[in-house]
Order: structure tokens, then sequence, then C-alpha cells
């Protein structure tokens, strides 16, 4: 197997490697940004805009703050607010301080934040103000030191803020009373304008971000990431994406939630690196208010998911009126699998391109993609962007690797792997094994070096002893003209031991009983891959960031089955 044949296929002015990467963060970037750029715009929310100036002056002053509330180097701070010119803030300031950022999802149940609270030791957490009595009522028991509220409506318009305030400030639960002791983002910022800013000699090696992994499959761990990893993952998919995009000018759409990596690493650290601004949009499922700012701002990038995609190509306005996405000159799909048909009826629909992505949470994006103007292979995720290597390894032999088409186990190498899961070191050890991070996943190479992947390793079903990977029984369902969306997964049988199943949610008026879709995947699936259980329902279960929940829809029939 040739060492990286995939580079032969990058675009025009993608270099093989970016090495040496330089020895700076992305605190440094900001601050050299405001210095040579001042007025230019860094992001956008809302109807109101910050520029870099005001971004690094800001962070400074709170970075200050929280050092004069005793905030010392390598602590954590919990981070539970959505998207938003805060989140940006309190990153900055959290990393110019010293300290290590913890974003997490706001909308964990109580169990589930104590238990990431725990998991991660922040003694300190910065939240938008509907969280704050969830994070409160949890402050005797996860010995939280100091909780800082902020108001979403602090950085809108001041159009946008007279409304807010009189409509859905009260009934939104944005409206709070701080109990003693607590403090308020908006007056630390205030109390330290003119406060210089920290000097803690952060340097790329050490901790910037705590990344929650494992959520979907267990209780969630910290992935510890580098300040170099921000920057190495900033600047390979910078590199990747510049083929089409004009640096400084073209807009970037930050709509993925900022507690995963595909957002915080990789879109966020791309925007910043290259200096595209980047408008931020708090909620990821709100299609209206996303496709209000694309029409506002004409952005240049969309990074999504395929529910996104699917939901965007089923939305009255852009069934109507396609050109509202017209601005769009890349969009990007990652953190599962983008079917084929979902990429073909966007395509058709937008006259836009699609390009497909894969990463972990542990490869701190570590990215493989489709090439933006090259060749796109169908079922492909791409190929490995630059410095990134990818291996394929018997999965009972790991240290066997495979020729090209055949299907084992993907490692990845790449400068920004995780540095560990925190205080996990066995759980480390069995993740990353000389330098390369066993993934999990199964897939393949082909010639060229195009990545394949299966399915992961732990959703294989075994009906009868043969192995089905869902990926394949969710391609051939969701070509189906009547079928919106789609999960397959594993569930207990009597007679095979595990059979395959299939939850389907249909268009709106469609009509299709479950012998007539089963005869539908016998034209294109063998027999033991043809679901035996077909459940069709409004909805299924997804995280925030659009993964389909494959052990939640297991649980709910294992729970149906034994209630009879």
């Amino acid at each position: 197997m040739s060492s990286a044949p995939w580079i032969e296929h990058y675009d025009k002015g993608v270099p093989a490697s970016l090495s040496p990467y330089p020895h700076h963060t992305i605190v440094d970037i900001v601050r050299d940004r405001a210095a040579d750029y001042p007025d230019r715009t860094a992001f956008f929310f809302k109807g109101s805009s910050m520029s870099w100036s005001e971004l690094d002056r800001l962070s400074n002053a709170l970075s200050a703050a929280l050092v004069s509330e005793g905030l010392k180097k390598t602590d954590r701070v919990a981070l539970l607010m959505p998207n938003s010119p805060q989140m940006i803030l309190s990153e900055l300031a959290i990393w110019k301080a010293g300290a290590v950022a913890v974003p997490m999802n706001p909308l964990y149940t109580g169990h589930e934040l104590e238990h990431a609270m725990k998991e991660c030791g922040a003694e300190t957490a910065i939240v938008l103000t509907p969280f704050y009595r969830k994070i409160r009522s949890l402050q005797a028991s996860i010995g939280l030191r100091k909780i800082i509220a902020t108001n979403i409506k602090e950085y809108l318009s001041p159009l946008k803020k007279v409304l807010f305030s009189l409509l859905k400030e009260k009934k939104d639960g944005h409206a709070i009373v701080l109990e003693p002791g607590d403090l308020w983002l908006g007056e630390m910022i205030a109390g330290h304008r003119d406060a210089p800013c920290p000097e803690r000699g952060v340097t790329p090696e050490d901790m910037a971000l705590f990344l929650f992994t494992g959520g979907t499959t267990g209780l969630p761990k910290c992935a510890v990431c580098t300040h170099k990893a921000l920057v190495v993952s900033g600047m390979q998919i910078a590199r990747w994406f510049s083929v089409v995009l004009d640096r400084g000018e073209d807009i970037i759409m930050l709509n993925m939630p900022l507690f995963h990596v595909y957002a915080q690493v990789g879109i966020l650290g791309a925007a910043i690196v290259d200096d595209y601004p980047f408008a931020l949009v708090p909620n990821p499922r709100d299609l209206d208010d996303l496709l209000v700012t694309i029409k506002k701002l004409k952005p240049a990038v969309l990074p999504g998911v395929p529910t996104l995609f699917s939901g965007l190509i089923n939305h009255p306005r852009t069934r109507k009126d396609s050109t509202v996405l017209g601005s769009l000159k890349l969009c990007v799909s990652g953190a599962a699998p983008l079917l084929l048909e979902t990429k073909k009826r966007f395509e058709e629909l937008t006259g836009g391109r699609i390009i497909d992505a894969y990463a972990l949470t542990e490869s701190m994006i570590g990215s493989v993609l489709t090439p933006v103007l090259g060749t796109y292979k169908e079922g492909s995720v791409g190929i490995p962007a630059p410095d990134v290597e990818i291996r394929i390894v018997d999965q009972e032999s790991a240290s066997r690797e495979l020729p090209f088409h055949e299907v084992g186990e993907v490692i990845m190498r790449a400068p920004q792997l995780m540095k560990e899961y925190w205080k996990r070191p066995e759980e480390t050890m069995s993740t990353i094994r000389d330098g390369w991070l066993y993934t999990g996943d199964l897939g393949y190479l082909d010639d060229d070096g195009y990545l394949f992947i299966i399915d992961r390793k732990k959703d294989v079903i075994k009906p009868g002893g043969f192995q089905v990977w869902p990926r394949d029984v969710e391609e051939v369902i969701a070509s189906h003209p009547d079928v919106v969306e789609v999960g397959v997964a594993g569930v207990p049988d009597d007679y095979q031991g595990e059979a395959v199943k299939a939850w389907v949610v249909l268009r709106e008026e469609c009509v299709l009983d479950a012998e007539t879709l089963r005869e539908f995947c016998k034209k294109e699936l063998v027999a033991y891959k043809v679901p035996k259980y077909i459940s069709f329902t409004e909805s299924l279960p997804k995280t925030l960031v659009g993964k389909v929940l494959r052990r939640k829809l297991v649980e709910e029939h294992c729970q149906a089955a034994a209630n009879g």
C-alpha cells in the first residue's frame, strides 16, 4: 500500500503538509488580528456584529475579572450557553487566563449535568440565564465555587434588545435574580474595562478545551484538546476551504453547537485562523431562523449534519425558492454519515455542492474530507487532510495492516490528536496506541486513498451469524421517494438472536406499509439485510448535533416489548 495515495487527489493549492506549524495559539491570532485589522468584523449575531479589536478588548477585561475572582492556570470553567457572543468572549478570556474551557450541552438533564461537572472538575461555571437555576440546584453536590450568569440580550441589536425584553425575557426564563455571591458577566467586564490582560505564559502544548465524548454509548468522558490542536485543525480545514473562498470576506455559518468538536475545533478554528467572519446561530434546529440569517448575511459556507440538509430539502421556504441558499459556495456534512439520497436531493434543489467529512472528538477533527473541486466518489467520506494519515487494520489483530478494499478498523495519526481522556489513563492507552488513534469505526481505503466508512464496530447487527451494517440498509430505505428519515439498528430476536429493525419517518401525506417497503428493500439487499421489523414514526431521537440515537431506538423497542 502506498503511504499516502490520497495526496495526488488534493485540489490545486492544497499542500501535502502544512508543517512546521506556527508556535502560537488562537489567543495570539486574535491579538494579532485586532492589531492589524481592528475594525474588521470578527462575527455577526442577531443583527449586531463585533470587530476583532472589540473582541480582544472585552475578552481581556473578562480574563482579568476571572483572575481577580481566583481563577488559576489549568482550572476548568464550565460553559452552559448556546452559540453566542458571550460564548466566544468567555472562551478567549478563559484561555488568556491560562485556564481550560469546558463547553457543555446546555440541555443536559440535572443528572447528566452533575456527572459532567464531576467528570471535568470545574469549580466555575458561566451560564446563560435560563440555565442558572439548573446549575444552582447542583452547586453543593458538585463543589461549584463560582457561578457567573449572562443574558442573551446583552449583545442583541438595540431594536431586538427592546423586543426581547418586552416579549421573551420573562416568558422564556431569562428574567432571573442572582443568589448572593453569584456574578453578572457584563458587570465583571465593565468593572475591569481598563485592566491589562493577565500574563499566564500560555503555550501551544497547554490544555485549552475539554470536550465530552461517548455520550451516545455511555457516560461522557472528557477528551483533552490542546491549544496546538485548535491551530493545527483550523489551518488544515481553512486551507481545504481556501480553494473556493475569499479570505477576510466570505462568511462562515457557525450554526452547529460549540459544545461539539465539529463546530468548536473545526469550523470556529478555521474561521479564526484564516480570518473568515462567522455568523453565530444559537439554535441549530430552528431552520426558520437559519434561513433568515442566510438570506440576510449571504454566507459562503454552511456546515451541518445530514438531518439539517434533509430538513432544508423539505422546508417550505426552500422548496418554494431555492435561491435563498444561492450564496453558498460550500456545504460540509459531518458528525454522521451523509446518505447518498440526501446529497442528491440537496444538490438538485439548490445547485450547490456538499462535501462529506469524517472525524472524531478524540482526533480533534483530524479530518477526512471530500475534495472541494476534485473527484467525488459515491459512498466515500473523502481523503485525509494535510498531515493526517489513515490506515485500515485487522479487527482481531490490530497490528496487521490490511490492503486496499479490505474492511477493517480505521486508525488515524495526526498532529492534533487529543492529549488524553482526562484522568482516565487506561481508556486513553486503549484508544491511542503508538501515536495512532483507534477509532472503533469499520471501513476501507480504495486504491486512490479514498476512505469508505462501513459503520461503527459496536453497531454491527448479526442476524443469524451474518454481519449487517446499518448504513447499508439506511441508504436503501432513504432512496424510497416517500421516506424523509430512517434509522436502523439491531434488536433482540428469539429466532435470529438479533434482527434488523428500521424506524422510518415518511413525507407528509404519504402512505407506505411495512410489506411494501420490505419488497422495495429486497430489490437492493440480500435477504438477511432486509429489515425483519419496520416501525413508522413521526420523528427519530437525535442528539442536539443531529445524530440519530440508535441506542435510544433499541431501548424504546426493548421497553415496549417488555411491557407487552
